[in-house]
């Protein structure tokens, strides 16, 4: 684990060079080389609040990610430390600082709003820091979170610039966790103890009235409670008293530190450690090292392109890549394993067959766990032909490997034969007889030799064809016969030899027929090990959208709940609307027929060319024999 995803030191993954954000091609490189799940956790706020210190800690350090001492920003872009995930042992913990919003020096606060967009997409765990506590003035702080409807887009715009999908926001966004910096308040609530969750909560409530500026206020509470279903507050106490201290806070020992402070970042870092998701992107898609990199450079081409980043349009791109990948993997898987698993030559067809149907299997099996939305089952189609041509190279391979081998063991055995033909031993009376005798006994040693594979009678049919001219030659100088019975034995010779030239003529028929037979079979046997495992992975992929789909329901029907409570009908009928909507989506997805569509559209692309080929082969034998 740590060899794989461990980083010695933060490095920049997003830089700001004069407001144009760039990706840093190192940092990428980082990313790829993880091919473990990533749990993201990215703190956004003002700046000079303290991100980076509270961030350095979850790391598990005091120094690392750069502290600044002085009213001037100090981190710039997005920074990055890949760290092992100190509960999840399977798992990188990949930490961003941002820099912070509301820099008097920049010129276009519209890069503010790109960071925090980008934070968004890029997080499973997003944390706002704030100084002081929740009020109104921290919320409008927050505007950015307004922002998000015109800064981020679910689907892809088809038919409208101005679509507004924002509901669909709640099934991909990261957890919310608000750090509330140098709290100085009681926790209490008309002179009731409260929770942190129940302080954040209490802040978010809807301030009754209908005019422009309570709704402005509004604006953000309700963004933060629609995006965002899973919410946590944390208060901290001032690292410490002292102000020469706190210049040089990340060399303050840890027992020199405020006691509340620490109690409450150590609570703070286990709550991380504990809850933080791994990244995904909707329908159960995880997000490897790899994944982020490329969701990083996704969204910001589209940014620098003048687009809106849109996570539609990420997974496509993500996903052609990934596809191809697990086509290429599970290729090699299936080439490797019959490479190792294959004997060559096989005792027969079937038993490479056999081993091909496995490797097959396994394969197939790889390609479904790397691979997702290939809704069109192109990459599963090019994996399939991948493979159909692999088996073919192989069943030549075999084909060959059998007749040197058959051809090695012929000559061997035939040896002495042939030195007897040469010698001139059958130039005798009689000779013929002699030399039938000898041909039936390096047929039967033949025969005893195992595993000569598919080649066997067709490397025998050879070497006994070219004996024909050989065989005549010796009959016609066996001098023991008489002129009548040369007559009569060269008529039964060549009786005898039409007749057992047209049995090897069928025998080859019948070999040839069996074997278009057994690749027929194990084309079909493999054309349903593909719909089976992929009826398997839809019915999968097909729970994940229910999954979402009831997320939704459940975040919107809490919603209502709470709008009931504090008196906002009008909202609460709106939402009743989407819920009823909502309800309707889930029974079509539970009751969706599609998925038989699909594999029939499977079937059409995916079995014909070889399927029918071998189909055509085995019928044309047939015609043949039938002539």
């Amino acid at each position: 684990m740590a060899s794989e995803s461990t980083v010695m030191a933060p490095i920049c993954l997003v830089e700001n060079e004069k407001e144009h954000l760039m990706v840093n091609p190192e940092a990428i490189k980082v990313l790829e080389a993880i091919t473990h799940p990533v749990v993201v956790v990215a703190i956004v706020g003002m700046y000079r609040t303290g991100k980076s210190y509270l961030m350095n800690r979850l790391a598990g350090h005091n120094q690392g990610f750069q502290l600044g001492s002085t009213v001037r920003s100090q981190t710039k872009g997005i920074w990055m430390w890949c760290v092992t995930h100190p509960t999840k042992p399977n798992f990188t913990l990949v930490l961003l600082d941002t820099e912070g919003l509301g820099d008097v020096e920049k010129d276009d606060p519209k890069n503010d709003s790109w960071i925090f967009a980008l934070s968004i997409l890029l997080s499973s765990t997003f944390v706002y820091n704030s100084m002081g506590t929740i009020n109104q003035q921290a919320l409008e702080q927050l505007h950015y979170v307004t922002e998000l409807t015109e800064l981020i887009r679910a689907k892809s715009a088809k038919k409208s610039d101005e679509m507004d999908d924002s509901d669909e926001f709640v099934s991909f966004f990261p957890d919310f966790v608000w750090a509330v910096r140098d709290f100085i308040l009681e926790l209490k609530l008309d002179d009731q103890p409260i929770t942190e969750d129940e302080y954040l909560e209490n802040a978010l409530k809807l301030i009754p009235g209908k005019n422009q500026k309570i709704r402005n206020a509004n604006l953000p509470r309700e963004c933060i409670r629609h995006f965002f279903p899973k919410r946590k507050c944390f208060v901290f106490d001032r690292p410490t008293k002292e102000k020469e201290l706190l210049i040089h806070i990340e060399d303050l020992p840890e027992d020199q530190l405020d006691c509340n402070f620490q109690v409450q970042s150590k609570n703070f870092c286990s709550y991380i450690f504990a809850n933080s998701k791994p990244k995904n992107l909707r329908e159960g898609i995880i997000v490897t090292g790899k994944r982020l990199g490329t969701l990083v450079e996704t969204y910001v081409s589209a940014i620098n392109s003048g687009a809106v980043p849109c996570l539609e349009n990420a997974v496509t791109t993500l996903a052609q890549l990934e596809n191809s990948a697990a086509v290429q993997k599970a290729a090699d898987h299936y080439s490797q394993h019959m490479a190792q698993q294959l004997r060559l030559p096989t005792e027969d067809l079937q038993e490479l067959l056999d081993v091909h149907a496995t490797c097959e299997r396994e394969a197939i099996a790889v390609f479904m766990e790397l691979s997702f939305k290939d809704d069109k089952r192109e990459f599963q189609n090019d994996l399939m032909n991948t493979m159909e041509r692999k088996k073919e190279d192989f069943i030549l391979q075999n084909e060959d490997a059998s007749g040197i081998y058959c051809q090695m063991e012929l000559k061997k055995i035939s040896q002495s034969f042939m030195e007897s033909i040469s010698n001139g031993t059958f130039s005798i009376p009689g000779g013929h007889n002699l030399y039938l005798q000898g041909k039936k006994k390096v047929e039967q040693d033949y025969k005893l030799v195992p595993r000569k594979g598919v080649k066997a009678n067709e490397v025998l049919q050879i070497f006994l064809q070219s004996q024909d001219a050989i065989e005549k030659s010796i009959l016609q100088s066996d001098k023991a016969l008489t002129d009548g019975e040369k007559a009569r034995a060269g008529t039964g010779q060549a009786e005898r030899a039409a007749k057992e030239a047209a049995e090897k003529e069928q025998e080859l028929l019948r070999q040839e027929q069996k074997k278009q037979q057994q690749k027929m079979e194990a084309q079909e046997k493999s054309y349903k090990e593909n719909m089976a495992q992929l009826k398997e992975k839809m019915e999968r992929e097909r729970k994940n959208v229910i999954r979402d789909q009831e997320k939704k329901l459940e975040h919107k029907l809490k919603i209502q709940e709470e709008m009931l409570k504090e008196g906002f009908k009008n909202k609460c009928e709106a939402i009743g609307t989407e819920i009823h909507q909502l309800k309707k989506e889930i029974e079509t997805s539970k009751t969706d027929t599609l998925l038989d569509g699909v594999l029939g559209d499977v079937l059409l692309l995916a079995a014909p060319d070889p399927f029918l080929k071998l189909a055509g082969a085995f019928l044309k034998v047939v015609n043949y024999k039938k002539k």
